[in-house]
């Protein structure tokens, strides 16, 4: 199970420790729903979902600040479970003693936010979405072109990485070389980032393991982005017959999102780097409804038309 430590959570998200520090590295959140405890200050717990980051904002520390003392540190003893990887206050609001004094004693940290609690909350989901969402590690090259997220794939040795080198020459960015770690953001966003010993880094058969941000500058590299295209790079074979007109659509299917894939034959003499860039152009084209292919089938059905007509 994927799990996010209590610490990474304050350095993620700019939260300030209000007690409990010395316990962030021992508390692990495991799911990215947020629990608004507003019906267990009511002494509902039926249903309470302690494993939950306890997010408490306006509503619930006014109602719990104008509670019975006895009532608030029985109630404030009952949110502290055994699961409970924290409590988190919004707009810096002040903190009951009573949940002080229980969180100090099952060693629950207190954070705090200077954030609304709906901009807080969003904020939260989020970044524990992307952490604790499922990942895979895929074979490839990840590039930002023209803001595009497009994942260069094909067999070892075919040019992944020169033809990745070639786009950054030209002003577009590497996110990820050799192993590229997605998952999915949403029902149609993959994400795609570099492993973190490999930020940054290209290798280039014959020279090495290369820095880009040190060579090239902070503008030729990203952490990450989502997937928009598949290019898949093939070795040219007169045997085999490649798509011409860009009408045979294919897509691969990366958790429940299916990426459109493209084919390109590699071959001695082709620049594949300003090849994969049109093909990137063609593709927001496309999505902005224009279709070249499309295109040329109307102007050549108007031809057929004209020429039985004559």
């Amino acid at each position: 199970m994927n799990k996010v430590s209590v610490a990474e959570l304050v350095d993620a998200n700019g939260l300030i420790v209000y007690s409990g520090g010395m316990y962030l590295k021992e508390r692990f959140i495991t799911t990215s729903d947020i629990s608004r405890p507003g019906l267990e200050l009511t002494g509902y717990f039926d249903y309470y979902p302690e494993e939950r980051v306890q997010l408490m904002g306006m509503t619930e520390i006014s109602y719990a600040h104008k509670m019975e003392p006895a009532a608030r540190k029985e109630i404030m003893e009952r949110m502290c479970g055994e699961n409970t990887p924290c409590f988190v206050i919004s707009r810096y609001l002040s903190v009951p003693e009573e949940m002080e004094q229980a969180a100090k004693e099952h060693q629950i940290p207190i954070l705090r936010s200077k954030l609304p609690t709906t901009r807080l909350s969003s904020k939260l989901t989020d970044y524990l979405e992307s952490k604790l969402a499922e990942r895979k590690s895929l074979h490839g090259v990840l590039v930002d072109i023209y803001g595009l997220g497009v994942l260069i794939t094909g067999d070892s040795g075919v040019g992944k990485s020169e033809t990745a080198l070639d786009l950054i020459k030209r002003g577009h960015r590497l996110i990820a070389d050799d192993r590229v770690e997605v998952y999915q953001q949403d029902e149609q966003t993959i994400i795609g980032e570099a492993p973190k010993i490999l930020q940054h880094l290209l290798e280039i058969r014959g020279v090495g393991i290369i820095d880009v941000m040190n060579l090239f500058g902070a503008g030729a590299v990203r952490t990450s982005t989502d997937i928009s295209l598949i290019v898949h790079l093939e070795n040219w074979s007169k045997d085999k017959q490649f798509d011409r007109l860009g009408s045979g659509e294919q897509s691969v299917q990366i958790f429940d999102v299916a990426i459109p894939k493209i084919t390109i034959p590699v071959k001695v003499g082709r620049n594949m780097a300003i090849i994969i860039e049109a093909a990137a152009m063609n593709y927001r084209a496309k999505t902005m409804g224009y279709d070249a292919t499309k295109a040329f089938e109307r102007n050549l059905n108007s031809l057929i038309q004209e020429n039985s007509q004559d």
